[in-house]
């Protein structure tokens, strides 16, 4: 037998009708599962507009305490359509000046009017950026360029995955890291590179992926904020093109002997596993004969570099007309307006130079990042000042 659909109209309709044949209100109520209430009020609706009273009326509220009055918004769409190049204030200041005795609509307020009509023409969205890689050196001397990279994970015996960070010097192929780490986020990741750097100085660039903390595809450049803590530092970042590890190709080379003698079996917990790669680091450095080398140990050819760490120094700009504190959402506060630019900048100082009419250049040291409209508040991208057109074949 199918199953009988059941209407909500339909059902009313049969309620109503038994009352009409003089059945009792509380008997019906309890047959329908409805309250004498909801009984009540669908008989006095049949009573006041007929079977019409049977149907389900609208949940929208007959007034809305803070809704703008009709004339007031046909106003609003008026003189944009007249102004077509008018904005939310501008429309607002002429329906001040009016003098219409009425309360006065916000900006938001005006601006939601002619959203709301279709009147606002909306930017492009900011693309998410896409990895292409940067210039490529080919240092001799150690400390002119350190690799990073995160050696693929492995899972313990203890059943946690391992991700270890490790660094390395290019030249003297120096292996200066490798940290057993729970995870790839870059607050741990600031952690290892601070002991680094405290431990062998700074060094002139650093080389690494486009990955998660070394890039990110969401802010200007790719940067994230260890690339500008880097910068910060005096440190250039070095990417290689994406898909071709290569470019990386000593760094990965160390990781496959990594793999081969310090991960095979894996350590029963993190800091058994911390034991064994500070064992191969020793054995590495010091015992282990490289070809490349001529058969010589990487601490024979490495050494700290001579430019400590100290903290980052002050960031001021001098030849530009403000010098802003990014807030820690990535909002740039230009008087009144608050300009989204990317989290990774959070507490760093900003430069702003007005170039034009109402544009206004913004610089991260001596990088521009983009300009912006003081009018419509949208940030355009700079050209970038890390890309270069890389070959395949770039030597490593």
């Amino acid at each position: 037998m199918p199953w009988q659909e059941c209407h909500k109209v339909d059902e009313r309709l049969r309620f109503v009708a038994r009352l009409l044949d003089g059945e009792k209100m509380a008997v019906l109520c309890r047959e329908f599962d409805v309250s004498r209430q909801t009984g009540y009020k669908i008989y006095n609706r049949y009573k006041d507009c007929g079977l019409e009273g049977l149907t389900d009326r609208s949940r929208r509220p007959y007034r809305q305490a803070n809704r703008l009055p009709f004339q007031v918004e046909s106003l609003i769409v008026q003189l944009r359509k007249e102004h077509p190049s008018w904005g939310a204030p501008k429309i607002r200041e002429k329906i001040r000046r009016q003098r219409l005795g009425i309360a006065l609509p916000a900006i938001s307020t005006v601006h939601a009017v002619l959203d709301r009509h279709g009147l606002v023409t909306r930017g492009p969205r900011r693309q998410h950026f896409k990895a292409q890689g940067t210039s490529l050196s080919r240092p001799d001397h150690p400390n002119e360029l350190w690799c990073a990279d995160y050696k693929g994970e492995f899972m313990l015996a203890d059943r946690r995955y391992c991700y270890p960070l490790t660094i390395t010097d290019f030249a003297s192929r120096y292996l200066l890291c490798c940290e057993a780490l729970e995870t790839t986020k870059e607050r741990y990741a600031f952690t290892v590179f601070e002991r680094t750097f405290k431990d062998f100085g700074l060094p002139r660039a650093i080389r690494s992926d486009n990955g998660v903390p070394f890039a990110s595809n969401t802010a200007f450049f790719g940067l994230s904020k260890l690339s500008v803590w880097w910068l910060r530092l005096g440190i250039a970042i070095e990417r290689i093109k994406p898909g071709n590890p290569q470019q990386n190709g000593r760094h990965e080379r160390m990781h496959l002997t990594l793999k081969k003698e310090a991960t095979k079996p894996p350590g029963k917990n993190f800091l058994q596993q911390q034991v064994k790669f500070d064992a191969f680091i020793r054995d590495y450095n010091h015992e282990r004969p490289h070809q490349a080398l001529n058969m010589r140990y990487p601490a024979e050819l490495y050494s700290p570099s001579p430019r400590p760490y100290t903290g980052l120094p002050e960031l001021e700009y001098p030849f530009h007309d403000l010098t802003v504190t990014v807030t820690q959402c990535g909002r740039l506060c230009f008087g009144k307006r608050k300009i989204n630019l990317s989290g990774v900048f959070g507490g760093q100082n900003v430069g702003v130079r007005e170039v034009a009419d109402h544009i206004w250049l913004i610089s991260f040291m001596h990088y521009d990042l983009g300009f912006f409209d003081d009018q419509c508040n949208r940030v355009e991208c700079a050209p970038n000042p890390f890309s270069a057109n890389l070959s395949a074949m770039s030597p490593v």
